[in-house]
């Protein structure tokens, strides 16, 4: 079942990041950040990674790369302490 929710997760955080990019080709109104980096740390990882190097979004962006470093980084420490104590 968890595998089920992540598969959704990351499938959902892809397509949100190739919309964002779209958006930002026609200069319309974008998806905010925190919304991208929401997905991405409720296990969209894999998804909003893949995301960012197809469509070649928020890649240059160093404040965005930086935040979802964080949030990468975070999940992992989460993942860590989790398996630890159980």
């Amino acid at each position: 079942m968890i595998a089920i929710v992540l598969i959704f997760i990351n499938v959902v955080c892809f397509a949100i990041f190739g919309l964002d990019k779209r958006k930002a080709v026609k200069h319309q109104q974008r998806i905010s950040e925190n919304t991208l980096l929401i997905l991405t740390f409720f296990g969209g990882t894999i998804g909003a990674a893949t995301g960012m190097l197809v469509f070649r979004h928020k890649i240059s962006k160093k404040s965005f790369l930086l935040k979802w470093g964080l949030v990468v980084l975070i999940q992992i420490v989460f993942i860590y302490g989790w398996s630890v104590y159980y």
